[in-house]
């Protein structure tokens, strides 16, 4: 039997990196990780993330990169305001309140 895994974050939810103090929005969340091995030797310290946790794909606010980031590196941003990424209109028909609206859901 399969464990079931529950992201703590979802699409369109805005959130701030831990580590690298940036503002992001995510577009996309697989259940673990979905990278090469050799991506993820190059990108992880040890002890770091696992494998087995959810991952997110984040675009990063007034940045323009995407980013892919292990669930315990993220938490919900306080802040209101929107982000600002050229990918947006690709994800998110806008933003409501706090979140974007997802266009589609991708998986």
């Amino acid at each position: 039997m399969t464990e079931e895994k529950i992201a703590s974050f979802g699409l369109g939810q805005v959130i701030h990196h831990r580590l690298f103090n940036y503002r992001g929005v995510i577009f996309d969340v697989d259940p673990d990780f979905k990278g090469t091995e050799e991506w993820f030797q190059k990108n992880v310290e040890t002890g770091s993330p696992t494998k087995e946790e959810p991952w997110y794909h984040v675009l990063i606010d007034q940045d323009g990169r995407v980013a892919y980031v292990a669930e315990r590196n993220l938490e919900a941003d306080p802040s209101t305001d929107p982000v600002e990424h050229p990918l947006l209109e690709t994800f998110f028909t806008g933003f409501v309140g706090d979140h974007y609206q997802a266009k589609q859901t991708l998986n």
